[in-house]
This record gives C-alpha cells, sequence and structure tokens, in this order.
C-alpha cells in the first residue's frame, strides 16, 4: 500500500516510518520540520516539506501519489503550552486536521489511523482507564484532540471513510537498533529530560507537583515503548483494511509508574546520579492516568515486546547519548 504520514519526521511518525517500510508500503512523509527532523526520515521514503493545513498540496500528494491510507501525527503536543496558547492548538491540531480530512475525502481515501491521547480522559474516576470512560480533558491539547475523533466520526458516518483513533498513555523510549528516538528540541517528555539530566545535558530534573493524592505525592503515568506503539499503528491499519470497525483504541501497558519511580530508573540504569528539584504543579496535569489495554489486546492479538521500564530508559538513554554525539559533531 501507498501510504502518507503526516508529522513523519517526528518521534513517534519516524518509528511508524521504519515499521511501514519494514511491513512493505510505500511511504511518503510530509512534515514542515519545525519540530521534526530531516535525518530521522528513512532514505527509503519520500519526504516532502509542508504544512498539512495547505490543502493544495496535500489534495496534490494524495492523488497523484495514488495514496490508500493516512496516519496522522501532525500537531502540537505541549499540554502546559495548550492553556497557555489555547488557539494555537485549536489551529494546529483541530483546524488543519480538518483541512486534511477535507482532502481525504476528495481524494476517496478510506483508510485513517489518527495519533489521539488519553488526554481526552481529563481526571478519570477510575484507574485503569477503559474505553467507555467519559472524555472530559481538563485542558486545550485534549479537547483539541477530542474533536479530531468527533469529526473522524462524522466523516466515517458521511462517507466510505475508515478510522482508528489511537489514545496514547505516555510515549518513551527510542528504537532499539538506534536508527530513531526523541529528537524534539527542548522537550518536555519525562524520560527524555530525566536521561538528559543523568548524561549532564540538563543541571537537574524538575519534579512538577509532589502532592498529588499518590503514593508519593507525584503524578502516575502509563509509560509505553515507541517501539511497542508503533507496531500499534501497523496492526491499525491493517484491522481496518481487512474490514474493521472504527474506533478508538487506548495505547498502554495497563500499569503506572511515578514521576520519582521513573527518575529512580533513570538512576539505576545510567549508573548516574543527578539533582531533582521540587516545583509547582503545572496546568492541565491529572493525579493519574493508567490504560486499559484489554480491547487493543483482543482486536490486534497483540503483546508488546518491549514493556520494562529498566527497557524503556535503557533505549531511550543510548538514543540520547547518540543524539548528543551528533549534536556536538553537526
Amino acid at each position: 500500500m501507498n501510504i502518507l504520514v503526516t508529522g513523519g519526521a517526528g518521534y513517534i511518525g519516524s518509528h511508524v516510518v521504519l515499521e511501514l517500510l519494514q511491513a512493505g508500503h510505500e511511504v511518503v512523509v510530509i512534515d514542515d520540520l519545525s519540530t521534526g527532523q530531516r535525518e530521522l526520515v528513512d532514505d527509503d521514503a519520500r519526504l516532502v516539506i509542508g504544512d498539512i493545513g495547505d490543502f493544495e498540496l496535500i489534495s496534490s500528494l494524495l492523488e497523484d501519489g495514488e495514496v490508500d491510507a493516512v496516519i496522522h501525527f501532525a500537531g502540537s503536543i505541549v499540554v502546559p503550552e495548550s492553556v497557555a496558547h489555547p488557539l494555537k492548538y485549536y489551529f494546529n491540531n483541530t483546524a488543519k486536521t480538518r483541512t486534511l480530512l477535507e482532502a481525504c475525502v476528495g481524494a476517496d481515501i478510506r483508510y485513517f489511523v489518527f495519533s489521539s491521547t488519553a488526554a481526552v480522559y481529563g481526571e478519570p474516576k477510575a484507574i485503569p482507564v477503559a474505553e467507555s470512560a467519559p472524555t472530559t480533558p481538563v485542558n486545550p491539547y485534549g479537547r483539541s484532540k477530542l474533536m479530531i475523533e468527533q469529526m473522524l466520526r462524522d466523516v466515517a458516518f458521511a462517507h466510505d471513510f475508515h478510522f482508528a483513533a489511537l489514545r496514547y498513555f505516555n510515549v518513551a523510549g527510542a528504537d532499539p537498533l538506534g536508527r530513531t528516538g526523541q529528537s524534539t528540541p527542548n522537550a518536555t517528555h519525562l524520560i527524555k529530560v530525566a536521561t538528559q539530566a543523568a548524561l549532564g545535558v540538563r543541571s537537574e530534573l524538575a519534579i512538577f507537583g509532589t502532592d498529588y493524592p499518590t503514593p508519593d505525592g507525584t503524578c502516575i503515568r502509563d509509560f509505553i515503548h515507541v517501539s511497542d506503539l508503533a507496531d500499534v499503528h501497523v496492526r491499525a491499519l491493517n484491522y481496518l483494511v481487512d474490514g474493521g470497525q472504527s474506533r478508538a483504541l487506548n495505547c498502554g501497558y495497563g500499569r503506572g509508574f511515578s514521576v520519582r519511580q521513573v527518575a529512580d530508573a533513570v538512576r539505576r540504569v545510567s549508573g548516574q546520579d543527578f539533582p531533582v528539584s521540587d516545583a509547582p504543579r503545572r496546568a492541565g496535569d491529572p493525579p493519574e492516568i493508567v490504560a486499559d489495554p484489554t480491547r487493543l489486546e483482543r482486536l490486534f492479538e497483540w503483546t508488546p515486546k518491549h514493556a520494562d521500564l529498566d527497557e524503556i530508559v535503557s533505549t531511550a538513554l543510548a538514543w540520547e547519548k547518540s543524539w548528543q554525539a551528533r549534536s556536538k559533531d553537526a
């Protein structure tokens, strides 16, 4: 199949491109490189530098490239930034995806895999969180993604269009073969920041909020290895092509770790101590969110390969060392 991957020069997108190529698909990546990195796109994929909000460009890529499916990552993802700059998120995420969907309908695209988020659940009352839980996001980032899910349902009702909305929990780690990893400038991902602190790239790890109603007072998150998540995307595409119903799916392991536990894991794996400071809570952060992945495991017959926290940290640390070395040589 010919697949268009939006945001394919980014962290998760570049891993999915590798999985698609390995599965034998032809891949075109569109990315404006505002946060993505050109060098993360595998040479066997075609990279087009552009904006998903450019209707004419997207339409030409879909039609001229005879695209069969779209996997959509492009967008803004930083929760506290979304609270401070909500209109940026409603434009970059919701409005531009509306343009992308219009182009997809015009080109008769039937299959669409969407990078959604567990932030659509807000502060869930029950842990772990199933897909049937109320969707009451507490920040503009989550609301912008939920609006896209609603658009997808409406488009699927009106057209021959089938989608999977993958609700990521906390994505971490890097390609075990070292081909790509988290390289976003000023990234806010916890494990990325902690590995940088262990390597001396950052002076410390700040813990945002130590008074949450959790055992050690810090937020609890369900961390999923990015390579396992990439595998889920290929399975989601196959599921849709085989006639699967449009649906939302949780992407996580069903167990959570606190911020302090993650910091301890990074110390353990790296063999390095590093300073940790307590900081005020960040706007829009729920105390705890952990997936119920039962639906994903059942539908896709999916068993994760990289679920051990120390392995997740180890791959992230190896990538960070490599990325820092490349940056110095550049």
